[in-house]
């Protein structure tokens, strides 16, 4: 998850760098969501994936 983030963020920068604002400005809205959603997961797997039944 934090591997998409990062391949996103480093896409907003170039399209950033090569004038493309729109593409830039979505690509780091995908970025923060997948960042987010891997950190709510990360949480989640440390609270509840140590369990044993």
């Amino acid at each position: 998850m934090f591997g998409w983030a990062l391949m996103f963020l480093i896409l907003a920068l170039v399209a950033m760098a090569l004038g493309a604002g729109g593409v830039a400005g979505l690509s780091m809205q995908i970025a923060w969501i997948l960042f987010v959603v891997g950190i709510v997961l990360a949480v989640v797997f440390a609270l509840f994936g140590r369990r044993r039944v």
